[in-house]
């Protein structure tokens, strides 16, 4: 493992210290692990998401009408 060294106001280093206090996490370097991964899951969803925007705006001009794609998705 990498070590990275950061600089946090007094604020956010007491909170990062409150959340390893509490029991929930090992260390501050746990944390900070937990959030990052919960940013990574996070934009790879946003990735997904603008995919599938990108296949919609791409893939032309529906002839279903939107009662019909509603009743679809419904029944997804």
């Amino acid at each position: 493992m990498v070590t990275v060294n950061m600089s946090l106001p007094a604020s956010m280093k007491d909170w990062v210290e409150a959340q390893t206090e509490s029991g929930r996490y090992a260390s501050a370097s746990d944390y900070i692990r937990y959030l990052i991964r919960q940013d990574q899951e996070r934009n790879e969803k946003i990735t997904a998401m603008q995919h599938f925007v990108d296949e919609g705006l791409n893939s032309g001009v529906s002839s279903r009408s939107s009662e019909e794609l509603f009743a679809a998705a419904l029944a997804r």
